[in-house]
């Protein structure tokens, strides 16, 4: 007899976990190629890659979750603090890594405005994207990897994404957009 009821009362608790929905992480991300520092409004990409998905680092999820509930001892992923990250790594993504995996690296500040969050309780408020342009001079090396952190070193690594880019040079720029969402 008690067997049964631990039985029904199983069913019962496995058929109200069905019903619940969950929360996807969606990442849609977009590298804009500009010749020089032509990357205004009226410039025209000479090349543009968009792809969607890269890995949640377990550091990021810790962090977002701290921040969530009030806590300070971790940086926001904000204007100040948030970075655009890109490196030669080529090592497969791993949640538990903090850092890129290559020789290579460089971590760059948000392009003004950014990161861009509508606050609100409809489809609208979901996306997050953070913005960095790479100028001539800067990161001109194989790109391999990229991830978000909250820091200019150190820090934590929001996620990361392990794919060939091409390699950048000094005759041009390129735009970094990444958009993340729960869907």
């Amino acid at each position: 007899m008690r067997d049964t009821a631990r039985l029904t009362e199983g069913s019962q608790l496995a058929a109200g976990v069905g019903r619940h929905d969950t929360a996807r992480w969606r990442c849609q991300w977009k590298l804009e190629k500009f010749h020089g520092d032509e990357t205004g409004p009226a410039a025209k990409p000479f090349e543009v890659i968009e792809r969607e998905g890269n890995l949640v680092m377990y550091g990021g999820v810790g962090a977002l979750w701290h921040r969530l509930i009030g806590g300070s001892a971790v940086a926001a992923f904000d204007a100040t603090n948030a970075r655009i990250g890109v490196g030669d790594g080529t090592a497969a993504a791993d949640a538990v890594q903090t850092d890129l995996q290559g020789t290579n690296k460089i971590r760059k500040g948000m392009d003004a405005t950014y990161p861009l969050h509508t606050d609100g309780t409809g489809a609208g408020a979901t996306p997050l994207t953070f913005r960095a342009t790479f100028s001539t001079s800067e990161a001109n090396f194989v790109w391999g990897e990229w991830g978000i952190f909250n820091a200019a070193s150190g820090g934590r690594m929001l996620n990361r994404k392990v794919e060939a880019l091409g390699t950048k040079t000094s005759a041009a720029s390129w735009v970094f957009t990444v958009q993340l969402s729960l869907v």
